[in-house]
């Protein structure tokens, strides 16, 4: 049988999902999402549980397939795409995690982060990896349960334990635990591996005093990296391409071309701009990260992060019960001309790029007796195409590149609303991508490519699509107005746990 199918598992957030390609069609055949729970021991703490993520995982991918009547050797490789810095540490005997998950929004290492950035290392940090010091990244959560598991340091020295992101525990349990591996763009988002030299750095290993013995091989984005066990998956498949979910949407907008920029709208806003073969090293705190190691070549891409987009509706409707479902969220915002004054700053686990404010915490301000709920729910829609503008700005200014449009993608980018404002704030157009989930069509793009599906990226740009641009249509002043009022709220909602 010719294979014609390609499976992306996408490991993300909220959710575990497989998504199913025809190769022939361009179109999708089958999506199987598994809900992944949330964990908050305390406040500004976040946890997953490994082992309910592999076996979410799993489950989607076995039921898409077989809901899907999709013959398993019609399947021509897996692609992987994963959460990024969220990580996990577990007994390479036993196979059990030591510990739950540390997911990528947890702040539970602010204090060492400081510690760090007091001790003078920031420098050193972004030098060798591009990165800022901050809880985001994975080194010092890997760090926090050696310190705090019993035991866990003392086995781990002994090599007993092994650490890594959602694609190398997903990998590592597809192949009954026989590879032990991650691809150069996951690798660049753990503040411990060096983005120039391309190996685990000695110097940050042992600033934060993890044993290298835990830490995974380093493979390619795109190419065979292993087979899964058929005991597992039905079948022995290659899995021929991985990467972090930023940069595997980043290939599926096919920005191949430096200059080319997409912006993710998920749980969080991912702003990418490819920079080419060539680190462009921000002087704004924005992210210098691999964007894919494909063919012995490492490219590189210059990143915003927001901490907080589609989680600020979620926020609203799972906890402020101000509406029933995100859908609403536009329906309601239409319901009145503006915000009526209201700005949100949706800082609930402190401020990404440009600010890098752990402490900074979220704000509502502006209210009024007039205040009704859809001004609230418009603010917090705008509040998104604002944090977008203030990563596109530094980007523009870092690279030299002005952005003459913008690519978008992701569950929030339904919201026509914000699209149209994000173009007004922005005064560009913006393009929704046809295919919104772009992560998990990255990851298939990366795995077709490694596996011989498609020839080279020239054939895989032919076959992106996109909806009409949403175009700018705010007078200058007025974009102006409201850009000048956002800025000067952010600054109000800094420093405030230090306050």
């Amino acid at each position: 049988m010719r294979k014609k199918y390609i499976v992306s598992l996408d490991q993300g957030t909220t959710s575990s999902r497989a998504v199913i390609y025809d190769t022939e069609s361009q179109t999708i055949a089958g999506v199987k999402s598994k809900p992944l729970k949330q964990i908050y021991p305390q406040p500004g703490w976040v946890e997953h549980d490994a082992e309910e993520i592999y076996e979410n995982q799993l489950q989607a991918f076995l039921e898409a397939v077989r809901e899907n009547n999709i013959p398993m050797e019609a399947i021509a490789c897996i692609g992987i795409t994963n959460q990024r810095e969220t990580v996990a540490v577990w007994d390479k005997n036993t196979g059990k995690p030591v510990h739950n998950a540390i997911v990528w929004q947890c702040r539970r290492t602010a204090a060492l982060c400081h510690q760090l950035i007091n001790d003078g290392l920031q420098e050193t940090v972004h030098k060798k990896t591009g990165l800022v010091i901050d809880a985001y990244f994975s080194g010092t959560k890997i760090k926090w349960i050696l310190d705090n598991v019993p035991g866990a340091r003392e086995k781990a020295e002994a090599g007993d334990f092994l650490a890594g992101t959602m694609d190398t525990w997903l990998i590592w349990n597809l192949t009954g635990g026989k590879r032990h591996v991650t691809d150069y763009s996951n690798a660049s988002r753990t503040m411990l591996f060096n983005i120039t030299t391309l190996e685990w750095d000695q110097d940050l290993m042992r600033i934060l005093d993890i044993p290298r013995c835990m830490l995974p091989e380093v493979v390619p984005s795109s190419g065979i990296i292993c087979e899964t066990d058929a005991k597992i998956t039905g079948a022995s498949i290659p899995v021929s391409g991985a990467a972090g979910d930023q940069q595997a949407s980043l290939f599926g907008q096919a920005c191949f071309e430096a200059g080319s920029a997409k912006n993710t709208y998920g749980t969080g806003c991912f702003i990418l701009m490819n920079t080419g073969e060539k680190p462009v090293f921000s002087s704004n705190k924005l992210l210098t990260t691999i964007a894919w190691g494909i063919g012995g070549k490492v490219e590189y891409a210059l990143e915003g992060s927001v901490f907080n987009a589609g989680s600020s509706i979620k926020w609203l409707v799972d906890d402020m019960k101000l509406f029933e479902s995100a859908r609403q969220a536009d329906v309601c915002a239409e319901e009145v001309e503006d915000t009526g004054g209201v700005v949100f700053v949706p800082a609930f686990t402190g401020l990404g790029a440009p600010y890098w404010d752990m402490d900074a915490r979220g704000m509502v301000i502006g209210l009024t007796r007039g205040t009704q709920r859809a001004h609230l729910i418009r603010a917090a829609l705008e509040s998104i195409a604002y944090q977008t503008r203030d990563v596109c700005d530094i980007i523009a200014q870092d690279t030299g590149i002005a952005f003459k449009e913008l690519k978008v993608d992701g569950g929030v980018s339904r919201s026509p609303f914000l699209m149209r404002f994000q173009a007004d704030i922005m005064n560009v157009p913006v393009r929704r991508c046809r295919e919104i989930e772009t992560t998990a069509l990255g990851a298939a793009y990366l795995a077709g490519l490694g596996a011989g599906v498609w020839r080279d990226r020239g054939e895989i740009s032919s076959i992106c699509k996109y909806d009409d641009a949403f175009l700018p249509s705010m007078g200058e002043d007025m974009r102006n107005s409201k850009y000048s009022r956002w800025k000067k709220v952010v600054e109000r909602a800094l420093n405030w746990e230090e306050a």
